[in-house]
């Protein structure tokens, strides 16, 4: 076969081509090379869900033993002391419900960035309003601080925490007892309205305090000049505790539907 002869406009577009080509190659071998870096610093997503998995089980793990060591104090207390416990609770047990309380912060945080799948407004709830009875009701009143309506908060609150912390803290790990589950998603029911029924008798308990002291109350300014007591807004938030519990207690309702709900359905 006779070789054949390239003009030069074919011989030069036969280079373009292979230069194209190569500079083409170069390019994606490139882009290949900057994605491999990308994701090595940014993580891969197997990484990402261990790292968030590790953070929520240490967290988990943190607030179960902080609310099982008020748990089980508060506990052998009564079984040691009987009722005389019920009035030195909180000179007992607050430091470290100060530091549960004030972690639980980090919660509604995870919620509302979406490291958890947890709606925000049951969180926020729950947050605001344990700690407006531990840092308020009880932090500034010392005459609060003696009565036995705080063993009751504190035991019932460290009650239903327990046994949710210990469930999420199982859940990170892919654990899933059947008791705890059983136990993470009915407790509640008896709990949960118990706990609001003492937050509620401990802002009773301290309303005439507040309005013997005149702890938080003002007056407002020239030509009103009419003293608010604090104890006018403690009366609101006694209304804002039980729509609260409703709130929450649907909250809670409809995840225990979701997860048995389904179950009998199938069955049937």
């Amino acid at each position: 076969m006779e070789n054949q002869v390239l003009t030069p406009h074919v011989y030069w577009a036969q280079r373009h081509r292979e230069l194209y080509l190569r500079v083409e190659l170069s390019d994606v071998q490139e882009e290949e090379r900057l994605n491999k870096l990308r994701l090595e610093s940014e993580g891969s997503p197997e990484t990402l869900t261990n790292l968030r998995k590790g953070y929520l089980f240490m967290y988990n793990l943190v607030q179960f033993l902080g609310f099982s060591w008020i748990f089980v104090n508060l506990t052998v207390r009564f079984c040691i002391l009987g009722k005389e416990s019920f009035y030195d609770t909180f000179h007992t047990v607050a430091d470290m419900m100060y530091f549960c309380q004030m972690l639980a912060v980090v919660e509604t945080i995870n919620a509302a960035i979406g490291v958890t799948t947890s709606p925000v407004l049951p969180s926020l709830i729950q947050l605001l309003g344990r700690n407006f009875i531990l840092f308020i009701i009880f932090g500034t009143m010392e005459e609060m601080q003696n009565k036995a309506v705080v063993f009751f908060v504190f035991y019932l609150w460290s009650a239903i925490e327990i046994f949710r912390y210990s469930f999420y803290m199982l859940t990170c790990i892919d654990m899933d007892w059947k008791v705890l589950t059983w136990l993470r998603y009915t407790l509640w029911i008896p709990l949960y309205p118990l706990g609001c029924l003492a937050e509620a008798v401990s802002v009773i308990q301290s309303i005439p305090i507040f309005n013997e002291t005149g702890r938080f109350s003002f007056t407002l300014p020239y030509p009103v000049k009419i003293k608010v007591r604090f104890s006018f807004f403690l009366q609101i938030y006694l209304i804002m505790i039980f729509l609260g519990l409703y709130i929450n207690f649907r909250h809670l309702y409809k995840q225990r539907r979701r997860r048995y709900g389904q179950k009998k359905k199938k069955i049937h």
